[in-house]
């Protein structure tokens, strides 16, 4: 399920599209506390943003712009300004589209449907295994967890997909090892040892701890 954050003080507004983009399927929120719009934004983790312009303490131009620092999701600006030279300052802050005050609620969809579609399409080309919020591309050989992206060398690609592939299940060494050896990567007990041991570390660096789990005596498994 897409997700969009609202960033509109207008509560009432806020709450008619929160509403009508719910029914449409998507789960969305609006900010309540517009000195902690970031924080916000890094808790709900969504996929696109609606921003007026004119907000309490800074306005939607600044906010804009601190989370094109970290994250390159779709924003759309609503607003009743109107004026071509905000406009202009809307798409030269990263903004992606713009949506006049007073709108009908058919062309927010609309525009939001689009705009999603051309974003994510890409999820729908390439084979991929989500778990926990991670994302492994099998077309890059990388792995994706909320504004990171995480390469991985041959082994770790290979050993990580096998384990997403059976995260319900504990794979032993045994079969971690003949699936690289398939694979013409020939290692011993201690050269996966190693690799586990680089992968976690990896994981863990991005903020994905216990990612996998070890199950002594029998092999490792993806945690819940």
């Amino acid at each position: 399920m897409f997700k969009i954050l609202i960033v509109e003080d207008d509560e009432t507004i806020a709450g008619i599209l929160a509403e009508n983009l719910n029914k449409w399927g998507y789960e969305a929120d609006y900010v309540e506390d517009f000195d902690l719009v970031l924080q916000k934004f890094r808790d709900f983790e969504p996929h696109l943003v609606l921003m007026d312009i004119t907000l309490p303490f800074y306005n939607g131009f600044y906010w804009c712009a601190e989370i094109r620092k970290e994250s390159n999701v779709p924003i759309v600006f609503i607003s009743s300004n109107t004026d071509n030279m905000n406009i202009v300052m809307a798409m030269n802050m990263g903004g992606d589209d713009f949506i006049t005050k007073p709108f009908d609620l058919s062309v927010v969809v609309a525009k939001v449907q689009a705009l999603l579609r051309r974003t994510y399409s890409y999820m729908n080309q390439v084979t991929t295994i989500e778990h926990r919020g991670a994302i492994l591309n099998l077309g890059e050989a990388a792995l994706y967890y909320q504004d990171t992206k995480l390469d991985l060398t041959k082994n770790e690609f290979r050993i990580l997909q096998l384990l997403m592939e059976k995260r319900n299940t504990v794979v032993s060494r045994e079969e971690i090892m003949k699936k690289l050896w398939d694979s013409d990567c020939f290692i011993d007990d201690n050269t996966l040892t190693v690799n586990m041991t680089r992968i976690r570390k990896k994981l863990e660096e991005i903020g994905l701890e216990q990612f996998i789990v070890t199950k002594k005596g029998i092999g490792y498994r993806i945690g819940d």
